[in-house]
């Protein structure tokens, strides 16, 4: 199972930084359409919105990094 995940995390460091926003927005909708439809009682897989967190998650953590990587090579340059 560890490797599916590796998997998504290495497609997902791929994407450029405009991809990368795109792929979160889309994230965050498809969440709120996943959970209106538990509240509707719609949802046919209870699991998704565990896994849509998860997702969520793994999408702000690479941004994260990018983030520190590109704050400590600015840094770097300024010494």
């Amino acid at each position: 199972m560890a490797k599916k995940s590796k998997a998504k995390v290495e497609d997902i460091r791929k994407l450029s930084e405009a991809d990368l926003e795109k792929e979160i927005d889309e994230t965050y909708r498809r969440f709120f359409a996943i959970n209106l439809q538990k509240e509707t009682l719609q949802l046919t897989n209870h699991r998704q919105p565990p896994a849509m967190r998860r997702q969520i998650a793994r999408l702000l953590t690479i941004k994260r990094q990018r983030e520190i990587t590109r704050a400590a090579q600015a840094g770097g340059e300024s010494s």
